[in-house]
């Protein structure tokens, strides 16, 4: 299972002014909550955050005051602008949901390597493959199926282009024999 750790600072502050001074410090502030238990808020540090939340289906595991919880982000709130993290909501899950999360993202890279091999839109298969997980497919299989798919039809393409490459050449040596002088 892949996930980010992270230490988290518990914080007491509240309001604009603590949250601008806690940014300021290079954290950012957050929130944990979910499965009964009470709301939590802590300060993460930005740039381990900023590079964690590039990876699709992200778990991360948030060590604070002994403890270590598995999370998944729920609300990113960015600066409209300048697209800085401003705040962040993490709920806990399980570690049967975090394993499901690190096989998607498992499988989202494995499809989108083949696409992009393939010259396919990356975006239209891992767009299938979440549709297949969301229908019941274990998300290796999906992942699997996307890319043979990916695959095939890249050899239908470099069969295509093969062929018209053949019609091409035949075309101009037709064409070289007919200009010809005939004798």
């Amino acid at each position: 299972m892949t996930t980010v750790a992270m230490t988290a600072v518990p914080r007491s502050d509240f309001g604009k002014g603590a949250a601008r001074r806690i940014r300021r410090e290079g954290n950012i502030p957050a929130v944990i909550y979910g499965s009964g238990t009470e709301l939590v808020h802590v300060a993460l540090p930005e740039h381990d955050l900023n590079l964690a939340l590039r990876r699709p289906r992200v778990v991360l595991s948030v060590s604070i005051d002994g403890g270590t919880l598995l999370v998944k982000p729920r609300d990113v709130q960015r600066d409209p602008v300048k697209r800085n993290l401003e705040h962040i909501d993490l709920v806990i899950i399980t570690k049967a949901e975090a394993q499901d999360r690190s096989d998607m993202a498992d499988a989202i890279k494995a499809a989108t390597a083949a696409a992009e091999e393939a010259g396919m839109d990356a975006a239209s298969v891992v767009q299938a493959l979440e549709a297949a997980v969301a229908s019941g497919e274990d998300a290796t299989a999906a992942a699997k199926h996307a890319v043979s798919d990916a695959e095939h039809k890249a050899e239908e393409y470099a069969d295509a282009a093969a062929h018209e490459a053949d019609v091409e050449a035949a075309a101009e040596a037709a064409g070289a024999a007919a200009d010809a002088p005939a004798e």
